[in-house]
């Protein structure tokens, strides 16, 4: 059975060029593409990019610290998510992402095998499954 641990609710008025506000009214961003005259005025807006790259980025590296206690592994580890929007033939929109795993204190190939169990827990690894094309990078300080 599953069990809803907790729902965050954000929503956006204005789609790409709007503003993000979630429900506790702790989070609150300006939206923007990249490169409009939007983002230029408002160089603090994020864009929707940004943010799922936060949220994966986050999400990711607890996976690979969990899994790295269910195999008794310890080491630091730093993730960087960085996510593509891509348009295709007759203005079709997917997304790429390329995760860049940093890690220390441990091997190379043992951060590796960790790294790919991770990408197997994650729940945002999960969700785009299958959609969204993932690059796995993996190096040792």
């Amino acid at each position: 059975m599953t069990k809803t641990l907790f729902t965050e609710t954000v929503t956006v008025d204005g789609g790409r060029e709007g503003t993000a506000i979630s429900a506790d009214g702790n989070f609150t961003v300006d939206i923007a593409m990249p490169g409009t005259p939007r983002a230029k005025k408002m160089p603090e807006a994020t864009s929707p990019e940004e943010l799922f790259a936060a949220g994966y980025a986050a999400c990711f590296d607890s996976a690979l610290q969990s899994v790295g206690k269910i195999e008794k592994a310890a080491f630091e580890s730093k993730v960087t998510a960085n996510v593509s929007l891509l348009m295709g033939e007759m203005h079709q929109y997917s997304l790429a992402v390329t995760l860049e795993v940093q890690g220390s204190g441990i091997d190379q190939d043992t951060l590796e095998t960790l790294v790919h169990k991770a990408h197997q827990m994650c729940p945002y690894s999960k969700a785009i499954s299958g959609n969204v094309e993932v690059t796995l990078k993996v190096s040792v300080n």
